[in-house]
């Protein structure tokens, strides 16, 4: 399988190149690191992987483009990770914006090329597109409601999750699979610095081998640890006044 996975230089990205790796997967790999980046791709390569790296920004409309047409030309690709994203941090106005030029704009300069690259292969006849290539975008348990302790990553998760799922049903007569990973809290860079409580905590190749399997058999929302999705889930549906309540009792998080 030609795998290309963004965000690849750490956290579940890098968990997914090594697990796709061992799995016989030809691999592309892009993340803002290069450094990382680089190591991501020696330990694929150790491991018998064929990877072709890019160190780029993937809010960086052109650049995300260019790499993705320059990856199909090279080995047609059968599953993009769209799974590149950051942490706001202190909800500043520049981290804001930033959270959501990658959260957001990043996920769609990934999904957009894909899409038409997928669609260039659909038969002259029409029907469905051969292979049944598949697009996965990371969100978040966060996207199931607004966090007060994360205005802007819940915002931006709780957006690319809907958008996710809404291509899912839009792009599945032309045979182009889309999944959305909703997980929880993964032992990541993005978490090490978090100082709220954080139940459920999961290594990230443990995550990764979730994500994998459940991608295979096209589940349409791969959300983790399940006792996390019931209980976002169940708060997500509560009338407006009962969530923002509950809201008010979780903790704030501090910078």
């Amino acid at each position: 399988m030609n795998t290309l996975i963004t965000g690849a230089s750490s956290g579940v990205g890098e968990a997914l190149a090594l697990a796709c790796a061992r799995r016989g997967d030809r691999l592309f790999l892009c993340g803002r690191n290069a450094e990382r980046l680089s190591a991501v791709a020696e330990s694929c390569r150790s491991l018998g992987a064929i990877v072709k790296e890019q160190a780029f920004d993937v809010a960086d409309e052109d650049a995300a483009r260019r790499y993705l047409q320059a990856c199909d030309a090279e080995a047609p690709l059968d599953r993009v990770f769209a799974n590149a994203g950051v942490s706001t941090g202190e909800e500043t106005e520049a981290n804001s914006r930033r959270t959501f030029a990658i959260n957001v704009g990043g996920c769609v300069n990934t999904v957009l090329p894909a899409i038409e690259l997928f669609r260039a292969r659909r038969p002259a006849g029409g029907g469905k597109i051969p292979g049944r290539p598949q697009i996965v975008i990371t969100a978040s348990i966060a996207g199931y409601g607004p966090l007060k302790a994360c205005p802007a990553y819940s915002a931006t998760k709780s957006c690319v999750k809907t958008w996710g799922l809404a291509l899912r049903g839009m792009l599945a007569p032309e045979g182009i699979r889309v999944s959305v990973v909703c997980p929880g809290f993964i032992r990541t860079r993005l978490t090490e610095g978090n100082t709220c409580p954080m139940p459920f905590l999961m290594d990230a190749d443990r995550a990764a081998g979730i994500i994998l399997r459940r991608a295979d058999r096209n589940v349409g929302v791969i959300a983790f640890p399940w006792p996390m999705r019931l209980a976002t889930w169940w708060i997500s549906t509560l009338p407006w006044r009962v969530n923002e309540f509950i809201n008010r009792l979780l903790p704030k998080k501090v910078l």
